[in-house]
């Protein structure tokens, strides 16, 4: 859908002293392309999903087997769920290249909840927490180059910031797939059998975030609508489900363990 912008107004220029690449002046917008219907109902449904999942994991967490997997489940969910909020409220958002409307607030809700979500992870697997800060670190270079590159004017510059978002996120991924896999391995058992189901699903989850910005801030080629669905259903995916799942299978660990104890006592 395409229509006038939100009360926006023309940013002047910037002269830039010193610059190795031809200055291109900000393309005036007459009309802006916003989400229409079809991406409204994304964002509201799963506004709905973040807030059930928080009230459930907050209504939970008195009895917990693991009180930091509950608290980050919590606060992953929280923080989502503000996040899509101030997108179904028309704020956190700008306009890109293309004349197109950009969720900036959606790059700051990732820098809080994909760190969590490398904690729980790395709590899973049993990492060390200097390792979970390395993976971190990876991420956070993805999610910054990732939003850069949205707003940036260049072409070449955007394409050099997605190249940087790739290797950020290899960086993610190798964590996961390799350091964080081999000290669950480590510990064995349940522990080893969870964190490869959630590992794997992460993995192909975060690795369709930039194929989603390629054809969205990138090409221009999804309609913000599509833009909007894909990233709610990858949300969704990476934080709802993979919560429920450490949380479930924390509380299963548990009580596996707990029946070793006691049957250790009764021999």
């Amino acid at each position: 859908r395409v229509h006038r912008s939100w009360g926006a107004v023309d940013q002047p220029a910037i002269a830039m002293p010193f610059s190795f690449l031809a200055e291109v002046p900000a393309e005036a917008c007459t009309t802006i392309e916003e989400v229409g219907s079809t991406g409204v109902g994304a964002l509201t449904l799963a506004f709905i999903v973040f807030l059930v999942s928080t009230c459930v994991f907050a209504f939970k967490a008195k009895d917990a087997s693991n009180q930091q997997i509950s608290y980050l489940s919590i606060y992953i969910c929280g923080f989502a769920t503000l996040s899509y909020f101030a997108m179904l409220s028309g704020q956190g958002w700008t306009t890109i290249t293309g004349c197109r409307q950009f969720f900036y607030v959606r790059y700051m809700e990732w820098a809080v909840t994909f760190p969590m979500l490398m904690i729980l992870l790395g709590l899973v697997a049993g990492a060390n927490f200097t390792v979970i800060l390395g993976a971190i670190g990876a991420q956070l270079i993805q999610i910054f180059a990732q939003y850069i590159g949205s707003v940036s004017l260049l072409s070449e510059v955007k394409w050099m910031w997605f190249l940087i978002t790739l290797a950020g996120l290899a960086g993610s991924l190798l964590h996961l797939a390799k350091i964080f896999k081999s000290s669950a391995d480590a510990k064995g058992g349940a522990a080893a059998e969870l964190f490869a189901k959630v590992c794997w699903i992460t993995c192909l989850v975060w690795a369709a975030y930039p194929f989603v910005w390629l054809f969205s801030e990138g090409f221009g080629s999804f309609s913000v609508s599509f833009e909007v669905t894909m990233y709610a259903l990858l949300d969704v995916v990476s934080k709802v489900l993979i919560c429920f799942l450490v949380v479930g299978g924390a509380d299963a660990l548990e009580e596996g363990d707990t029946a070793v104890q006691e049957a250790d006592e009764v021999a």
